[in-house]
């Protein structure tokens, strides 16, 4: 009998335990909800698009009725989600792109689009937006806006330095629409109705230089440049230019085929221009197509900022021509490509997808190209200044000297 009771006692002490135990957990869910901590479990069935899926409804429901702010706004809270995944890469190349932003991307890409034809940026000093090139032949050079000229006005609206971002979409539109800005010149303000079309983007100049040598510089490779840039050179040759400087100092890169059209023009056919390495370790090699057309002496000019596709030319001529050589600065070392996706929506996504390499299997990224001749005591400013140019001055010793 007393073991009996002395088991019952047990019992009761057991469950008078786990009954506290219940009633202080409650109470300190109640306490810890009452003062905004909300413990939610997420759980990880179904992998981990389902437990992103389930964290961000849980966000967007937290979001629509407690957040106290601005008026929301789902696409954009959409739109950012989606920016942010890609992000989480780690990767500065890759990048996912709104509709607008996709077409804007396209535009520089292919290097039309349609407008008045004008490059503009910000004076921050005047808090106003200026025009700092403007495109021969193109509506606004045949309307009269300079170089120089300050942008006030947009059909009407004040614009200044911190509409920078909007005040290009709303000068581009629809081939053959007309619309009107405000230019401010010498503190004289006038309007002009201007009328849109097509603008194809000219990144290629050229010029002849003292004894004859040939001197064209790209500004991006972005659009027509390889055509653009047998245009220049035939007219260049067409003048009897004798050797030539080509110059990608600045020149942030662009698409990778027309790097490698303009290297086809210094090879003879079939000889190796690119490799590319994709993420299963695969390897695809792009040779030239076309019988060598320039068989002149010819220098090209890099800095640090030469990257992409200006590095890839600096392989190819460093690699593949002998009568070629590279003056300058160590250049940037970016060595991947980017693919584009267009999604249906009209939004896109830029994605890091291939490592590449000279045609020597030399690897470039994070390492640059080391010029063949090292000149580092100038800092290049976008015009060609022949007076205190260093590297050029070299480019054109090594020429005379050849």
């Amino acid at each position: 009998m007393k073991k009996t009771k002395s088991s019952n006692q047990i019992l009761n002490t057991i469950f008078t335990i786990i009954i506290t135990v219940l009633v202080t957990i409650t109470i300190m869910c109640i306490i810890l909800y009452a003062n905004g901590y909300n413990n939610y479990t997420i759980s990880n069935k179904g992998g981990n698009y389902n437990k992103l899926q389930a964290k961000l409804d849980l966000i967007k429901q937290e979001i629509d009725s407690e957040y106290v702010g601005n008026e929301v706004d789902e696409n954009e809270l959409d739109e950012y989600a989606i920016k942010g995944y890609v992000a989480g890469l780690g990767d500065i190349y890759s990048q996912y792109y709104t509709a607008d932003e996709m077409k804007a991307l396209m535009e520089e890409t292919t290097g039309n689009y349609c407008g008045i034809g004008v490059y503009m940026t910000v004076d921050q000093e005047k808090n106003l937006i200026k025009i700092y090139s403007v495109i021969p032949n193109t509506p606004a050079e045949e309307a009269g806006l300079k170089e120089g000229d300050y942008i006030t006005k947009v059909e009407g609206k004040d614009v200044s330095a911190a509409d920078f971002d909007e005040v290009p979409k709303a000068i581009k539109g629809k081939e053959g629409t007309k619309v009107k800005i405000t230019i401010k010149r010498d503190e004289t303000e006038k309007d002009y109705e201007i009328t849109r079309r097509k603008i194809e983007v000219i990144n290629v100049s050229s010029q002849i230089l003292d004894n004859n040598v040939g001197y064209i510089y790209i500004q991006s490779f972005e659009g027509n440049v390889a055509e653009q840039f047998k245009n220049q050179f035939n007219e260049l040759k067409n003048k009897g230019i004798k050797s030539l400087i080509v110059d990608v100092r600045n020149n942030g890169g662009g698409v990778v085929d027309q790097a490698t059209q303009i290297g086809d023009l210094f090879t003879d056919k079939n000889q190796t221009l690119l490799i590319q390495r994709d993420s299963k370790s695969h390897e695809i090699v792009t040779k030239s197509k076309e019988n060598k057309t320039i068989d002149m002496n010819v220098v090209l000019l890099v800095n640090q900022d030469s990257a992409s596709a200006s590095e890839i030319l600096a392989g190819i001529l460093q690699d593949d021509v002998q009568n070629a050589t590279i003056v300058g600065t160590k250049t940037y070392g970016k060595g991947v490509i980017q693919s584009v996706l267009q999604l249906t929506d009209g939004s896109g996504l830029k994605l890091t997808t291939d490592e590449y390499f000279t045609p020597n299997h030399k690897a470039i990224n994070k390492i640059g190209i080391t010029p063949d001749v090292v000149v580092d005591d100038y800092t290049y400013t976008g015009k060609i200044d022949t007076e205190n140019d260093t590297q050029l001055k070299k480019a054109l010793e090594i020429l005379q000297n050849k």
